[in-house]
């Protein structure tokens, strides 16, 4: 005798069978709820850690320290890989790395105060260290977006080529800035109400930074490249495209800050920008940037960047070496990751 078939062995729909109850997952506003809560809390904590090292500068130093035109000092050079640190806080957001950041902005800044630049005067300066930025961002975005390198290769190899070409140019020696108008903008007279010319061009990139992360669709697209390509362009998402922009936005950072650099020295050096790489990635790791894309956040950056400047006011005040002050920055690195680890392992990324 024939046994009768249920309809769920022919793909139907099987009433006897109740149907398993589906996973509700969190609502959109409860994640970004969590998310920002999480946010505060690693603001707050970065906050905290600022406050402990002006109170040990001020304890240690305490005339030197916290004399206005030291503070003032300290916001300055935060300026400069500040603006680094803000164009690099999307390229990891992204899920990429810009190991050649340094190098771009001393050759943007070398080629920025060549004599036959500096015939153009302040806008032949500006001009030019902003393309510069620019072109060896493209020159990373073709080879990462369209050329299919790793981002670790291709940034390393500008790197490598950027800093080669600088030296190139330079042939080893300090080119002097003569253009007046550069060179006013880093003096007290230029401050207004007391605050640094440059100081409120790294304001200004922060305030862009983070509209264009938090409230733009390119945010949005960044954000979703980092966290899951795939997904991301199965979306709709240029996803290829999208790459070229960001580090064309790294690049062209990179050129700013090698204008802010040209002003602060007075000067367009090879080895400008020596290390940058190392304390922007630091910066927006301990920020809480997730270092494997798919989370950024500029104001944790830029606190990373003030942690980092104040960490190294406080050892050349206290007339430490230098490789002490490296060893600490990789502590701080070292400590960050693994906090991410601890908490990505526990579903909070």
């Amino acid at each position: 005798m024939t046994q009768p078939v249920s309809s769920a062995q022919h793909g139907g729909p099987d009433k006897a069978a109740p149907a398993a109850p589906a996973s509700v997952p969190p609502s959109k506003g409860g994640g970004l709820r969590a998310l920002g809560g999480r946010a505060d809390v690693r603001n707050l904590s970065l906050l905290g850690v600022l406050a402990v090292l002006i109170a040990v500068g001020g304890f240690t130093e305490p005339d030197a320290f916290l004399d206005t035109g030291n503070l003032q000092l300290i916001l300055t050079q935060s300026s400069v890989i500040g603006v680094v640190t803000v164009g690099m806080t999307f390229v990891i957001t992204s899920g990429g790395i810009d190991l050649s950041v340094g190098a771009m902005v001393a050759l943007a800044s070398v080629w920025a105060t060549t004599l036959a630049t500096q015939e153009y005067g302040f806008a032949g300066i500006l001009f030019t260290a902003v393309l510069v930025g620019l072109g060896a961002g493209l020159v990373n975005g073709l080879l990462i977006a369209y050329g299919r390198m790793v981002p670790f290769i291709a940034t390393l190899a500008m790197l490598a080529s950027a800093r080669g070409l600088a030296l190139l140019i330079t042939d080893g020696k300090t080119q002097i800035v003569t253009v007046q108008s550069v060179l006013d903008l880093g003096l007290p007279d230029s401050y207004i109400l007391g605050i640094p010319p440059l100081v409120m061009v790294f304001a200004a990139a922060t305030v862009i930074g983070w509209l264009v992360l938090n409230r733009t669709t390119f945010g949005r697209r960044t954000v979703a490249v980092g966290g899951n390509a795939e997904a991301a362009r199965l979306a709709g998402i240029d996803v290829t495209r999208q790459r070229l922009y960001l580090y064309l936005l790294s690049g062209l950072c990179c050129g700013i800050a090698a204008f802010m650099l040209i002003i602060l020295s007075g000067s367009g050096q090879n080895t400008n920008g020596n290390l940058y790489e190392l304390d922007a990635i630091a910066a927006a790791i301990i920020g809480g940037t997730l270092l494997s894309g798919g989370r950024g956040t500029i104001v944790g950056s830029v606190l990373g960047v003030l942690v980092f400047t104040t960490i190294t006011n406080i050892f050349a005040l206290n007339n430490l070496q230098s490789d002490v002050q490296q060893i600490a920055k990789g502590a701080i690195i070292v400590a960050a990751v693994l906090v991410q680890g601890r908490t990505s392992a526990h579903g909070e990324t």
